[in-house]
């Protein structure tokens, strides 16, 4: 396959910019069941044209027209974000007086940037490895970790915050997205490892002793304070009565008791999600060959990054209450705490990733299981 391919879904995709203008001008004074059918023709219309432009080239993995229409709505999404923030205008009026309450909120908003820009990304590459005929698993297991906590904390979010009872029409694309995503998530599961099998002497030359591994030594420490912050985090969500936490909640991080859930939500899934992540990565750091380490990593790096992304921009942004956002006096050691923090999984998978032999079973090993 050509690099036409690639560029072709590029071009595609930004065609959402003309149309989502020509939607909204047609239908600013049309009811939202209007609206969504409008958009439910112009996915067949994508597909349609996507196969007219590929013609004889169109490659056999459904992912990759599947990516082509997330593509093109991660698009969207960056125009939602940009109209919210008053940078356009005219694009998407109708669909934001309409929509979910969710996409109005500090977070939903700060969601819709990270839809237009890093999964935006994620898509292109994927949709590159499938035009080149490699392996799109390290890229894809990201996507799904960023995939799952983005949906797992809206779906909660709406259950138990107070925008929960307004859940309208527009939830119904919302769950098919997510059934559709989650089959995406097992196909991407399926791809082939491209990591190389090591023999068993090479192994054996890497396996050593921790206190002759500095790098990792200094990942178990870091793991073991990230553990610790998040734990604290969701502690802070449950209203544990504490000096310190009601200090902290007020001196940095008052986000944390906004009305609308979604940051209570955030760190209780996350001190579910990382908490055992962290302990299980102490566990692999400790003992050789647990091949499975690279492949977590991936999945909880692009959760916590999507997770970061969200709260840290939710807390400083003007759609949430004053008496919510991070003061000014106190955004310096936010910032440096929760980029800390989400810098830490990033490096660990980079790590397991680009030096995956410690993580790797001999062949003779593999036999005996």
């Amino acid at each position: 396959m050509s690099a036409s391919l690639g560029t072709g879904v590029f071009v595609l995709s930004l065609t959402s910019i003309p149309i989502c203008y020509l939607f909204n001008s047609l239908l600013s004074n049309s009811s939202a069941e209007a609206f969504f059918f409008a958009g439910c023709t112009s996915v067949p219309s994508l597909l349609i044209s996507a196969r007219f432009m590929l013609k004889k080239k169109a490659p056999e993995d459904p992912l990759f027209y599947l990516y082509a229409v997330y593509a093109f709505l991660s698009v969207v999404n960056l125009i939602i974000a940009l109209e919210q923030d008053n940078i356009i205008d005219g694009f998407v009026t109708f669909y934001l007086k309409e929509a979910d309450p969710h996409i109005n909120t500090a977070h939903g908003h700060v969601v819709s940037y990270w839809d237009g820009s890093a999964h935006y990304l994620m898509y292109l590459l994927m949709i590159a490895a499938i035009t080149w005929g490699d392996s799109y698993r390290v890229i894809g297991l990201y996507w799904v970790g960023s995939f799952l906590m983005q949906t797992i904390v809206y779906i909660l979010g709406n259950a138990v915050g107070k925008y929960g009872t307004q859940v309208g029409f527009f939830f119904i694309p919302q769950i098919l997205y997510i059934f559709v995503s989650v089959w995406a998530c097992f196909r991407v599961f399926s791809q082939p490892s491209a990591r190389d099998t090591q023999s068993t002497d090479i192994l054996n030359t890497v396996r050593k002793n921790l206190l002759h591994r500095p790098l990792d030594l200094v990942f178990i420490i870091c793991l073991l304070l990230a553990f610790m912050f998040c734990v604290f985090r969701g502690l802070i969500a449950l209203d544990w009565s504490c000096k310190w936490c009601h200090d902290y909640t007020q001196q940095y991080e008052p986000y944390l008791k906004d009305p609308s859930a979604y940051p209570k939500v955030q760190m209780l899934v996350s001190m579910l999600y990382s908490g055992p992540y962290y302990i299980i990565a102490l566990y692999g750091l400790l003992v050789p060959g647990c091949e499975w380490m690279p492949d977590l990593s991936l999945v909880h790096s692009g959760a916590l990054a999507q997770a970061q992304f969200s709260y840290i921009g939710a807390s400083l942004h003007t759609r949430t209450p004053f008496s919510y956002r991070v003061p000014v006096s106190s955004q310096l050691v936010f910032l440096l705490v929760n980029l800390l923090y989400t810098l830490v999984p990033q490096a660990l998978c980079y790590r397991c990733c680009t030096q995956p032999e410690f993580f790797l079973r001999p062949t003779a090993e593999k036999k005996e299981d």
